[in-house]
């Protein structure tokens, strides 16, 4: 086997440097409690990989008619679509996933993005995985960050009694960057837990003191770090069952039943990272009839999934322990093109399961413009990092503080856990905003007003691509009504968004610049 292949299938890594990310010290007390054994909470995330197109997967009733004006030739007809309230319904594939949704056991963020959304598939996944800003490059993941603060002389003596098992599994062939610390990639990768057969360390002799030889100390205690854990994830399959049936043709259905079986076996593994590829559906996204074709067959697949994991879990007894999570590395575009198709475009709806997430939808329908510019995606209502940072404070019950060393210092606390005893944090009241430009459209000059407390306010302007072109605030201001004038000079007409973001609440509402 090639070096770089044993590396990236056993969760090797050489000593990196975390470029980009001033890694601070912080208090050990909530970061430390949130992985230890005491704590029993698991993290799933299911990685759709391609860029999912979140409008045919959760469609906004409310702007079908635009939808109809530029996308007709792949958007699903309204009365096939599943109507599940809240203005919205899901592609009519997902049958299994409107029932968890009509149980309460899913919730929905839409328009998930990043400000200066890059539409390469390798740059945005190392943006989604690292955590990082569009314009810089980190070398870690968010949840090798996490990991790292807890336990920072890993994998130096472990496993041990105390974490006897790896941190993270990834099903499948390489592990997850998410999981990337700054030495060593807290994440296994396995297939088959069935079958993990004993890597060998190449010898006993005594490395040389050179730079070769330190590294190939390294890889041998890694070796022998990754052997120990194979016994402890074979142990905990041969100890656990799956109660619910899967699907025997849905790889990721099988991805998921081994996850199951393993928490249920009694293995410690805090984060579970399974992946569903063939979400670049540049052509042929629907046949004639646009209920089938291939994203009908990509939502089947995920949703068939995820509802057996979900009655798994249920009838396993182990539900309140588990949150899953989807995501992708974008978006589509809102027009599709004539291979009935869709082309990268920027934020999609971001999925929740669990019994113990906050149900229903959190933020508004995405807003369709009359008459969308062909680069023109959906634009963003909540930056992943949020997501990420309010799923850490409310699942892993870590401190607002860490989660902005962490992830970012503008971090804004999203609620998305709403049970199972979790008091981690305080829900939020979304405030009553008032925020209005005007004229609108405009060319020329737009006044915008909105109303604030004494707090932080932070004002910007996108385009339609999600390129965040101005920030117009971002201080503190007085409690009251506050105006604030824009010039259009330099912007060439169409839509763009005003993105208004206050302690406790946000706004997106878009501006048209007239020719």
């Amino acid at each position: 086997m090639k070096r770089r292949n044993f590396i990236q299938t056993t969760g090797l890594s050489l000593p990196l440097l975390l470029n980009g990310f001033k890694l601070r010290a912080m208090p050990k007390s909530s970061i430390f409690s949130a992985i230890s054994s005491e704590n029993d909470r698991i993290l799933v995330l299911i990685q759709l990989n391609g860029g999912n197109d979140g409008l045919s997967m959760i469609t906004p009733i409310d702007q079908y008619d635009k939808l109809a004006n530029a996308r007709g030739n792949i958007l699903i007809p309204q009365g096939s679509l599943l109507d599940v309230g809240f203005n919205q319904a899901f592609h009519p594939s997902m049958t299994g996933i409107k029932s968890v949704f009509d149980e309460g056991k899913m919730g929905v963020v839409q328009a998930v993005g990043y400000p200066n959304q890059n539409r390469s598939h390798f740059r945005s996944s190392d943006i989604w995985t690292s955590g990082s800003p569009a314009t810089e490059v980190w070398t870690t993941g968010w949840l090798g960050r996490y990991f790292q603060q807890g336990q920072p002389d890993f994998p130096e003596g472990y496993p041990n009694a105390d974490y006897p098992d790896p941190f993270a599994l990834t099903l499948g062939g390489n592990v997850t960057e998410t999981c990337q610390g700054t030495v060593a990639n807290f994440s296994m990768a396995i297939n088959d837990p069935f079958n993990l057969s004993p890597l060998t360390t190449g010898g006993n002799d005594v490395p040389p003191s050179t730079p070769y030889g330190e590294e190939l100390a390294f890889l041998r205690q890694r070796i022998e770090s990754t052997n120990a854990y194979s016994d402890g994830i074979t142990e905990a399959a041969d100890n656990g069952s799956n109660m619910a049936t899967y699907p025997d043709d849905n790889a990721l259905a099988q991805q998921l039943k081994n996850v199951a079986l393993l928490i249920a076996g009694g293995l410690q593994t805090k984060v579970y990272v399974v992946n569903l590829g063939g979400f670049d559906t540049h052509a042929g996204q629907v046949v004639l009839d646009p209920t089938l074709g291939t994203y009908s067959e990509l939502m089947q697949l995920l949703s068939d999934a995820v509802t057996a994991f979900q009655q798994d879990l249920s009838l396993l007894g182990i539900e309140k322990r588990v949150v899953t999570m989807t995501f992708s590395e974008f978006g589509r575009r809102i027009r599709s093109n004539d291979s009935l198709g869709t082309d990268h475009g920027d934020a999609a709806p971001l999925m929740l399961f669990g019994s113990c997430v906050k149900p229903g939808f959190t933020g508004e329908s995405p807003e369709i413009p009359d008459n969308p510019e062909v680069q023109e995606a959906v634009a963003m209502q909540y930056d992943f990092r949020n997501v990420y940072g309010s799923v850490l404070m409310d699942w892993f019950e870590v401190a607002e503080t860490d989660v902005q060393n962490l992830l970012f210092p503008d971090f804004s606390y999203i609620p998305l856990v709403d049970g199972c005893n979790v008091s981690a944090t305080t829900q939020l009241p979304v405030p009553d905003m008032v925020f209005t430009p005007y004229p609108n459209p405009f060319n020329g000059e737009v006044n915008v007003i909105f109303k604030s407390g004494n707090e932080h306010v932070r004002l910007s302007v996108f385009n339609s691509a999600g390129q965040e072109l101005n920030v117009l605030i971002n201080k503190r201001l007085y409690a009251g009504e506050h105006t604030v004038k824009f010039k259009s000079s330099g912007l060439s007409s169409g839509n763009y968004y005003f993105h208004l973001r206050l302690d406790n609440g946000r706004q997106k509402t878009k501006l048209v610049v007239k020719g």
